[in-house]
């Protein structure tokens, strides 16, 4: 029998974002204030946290916060294959509503924007020169609308892509709907990989 504390840890290991403390388990022992963020993940990738770490990892890897939730998806997984569609639909819920937090962020940030912009008098409406100063993610959004958010996923640019669709103040019903369908779809992808490489050996 497969003992589960021994599995969660070398997953966790592969990770590689965890201390040391953390992967030889002493989970609770607080970092010499290093990383709040990294104690908070410590006490969130334990195992008797379960589903609710994996919700509150994938809403909080949708954001701006500089992590995955891919290792602790993957090493749950590994815990309880028998909860895979329960792991999945948890984890896509998470990773849209942070995505979705992304979204309205950028409509508070067009919102104030707008609110305290002062256009200089005189001046003139931007040309095609300016126009090359456009982030990519913008023109993306701007050309493809609402269906560019299946790539929110992506790293790097999914989180980017969100905050313009809501800077853009697109629709919101739409860009929430294509936004889980592709983070369904990766984890669907990724959990799917997963049990393939287990059965293979």
């Amino acid at each position: 029998m497969i003992n589960e504390e021994v599995v969660w840890r070398g997953t966790l290991n592969l990770n590689g974002s965890l201390s040391h403390a953390a992967s030889e388990g002493l989970f609770f022992k607080r970092p010499k204030l290093d990383s709040l963020l990294q104690y908070l993940l410590e006490a969130l990738s334990l195992p008797s946290v379960g589903l609710g770490a994996i919700f509150v990892i994938s809403a909080l890897a949708a954001t701006i916060l500089p992590f995955g939730s891919e290792p602790i998806f993957v090493a749950y997984l590994a815990l309880k294959p028998e909860l895979f569609w329960l792991t999945v639909g948890v984890a896509t819920v998470g990773n849209s509503l942070g995505g979705f937090i992304t979204y309205w962020m950028g409509v508070g940030a067009h919102q104030a924007y707008a609110r305290f912009k002062r256009p200089k008098p005189g001046a003139a409406e931007m040309g095609p020169d300016a126009r090359q100063s456009v982030p990519r993610a913008e023109v993306w959004v701007r050309r493809f609308g609402a269906p560019i958010l299946l790539c929110a996923w992506l790293p790097v640019v999914g989180d980017p892509l969100c905050a313009v669709a809501g800077w853009l103040r697109l629709p919101w019903l739409p860009c929430l709907v294509y936004m889980t369908l592709g983070k369904l779809a990766r984890y669907l992808v990724l959990g799917g990989a997963w049990q393939l490489l287990v059965s293979s050996f």
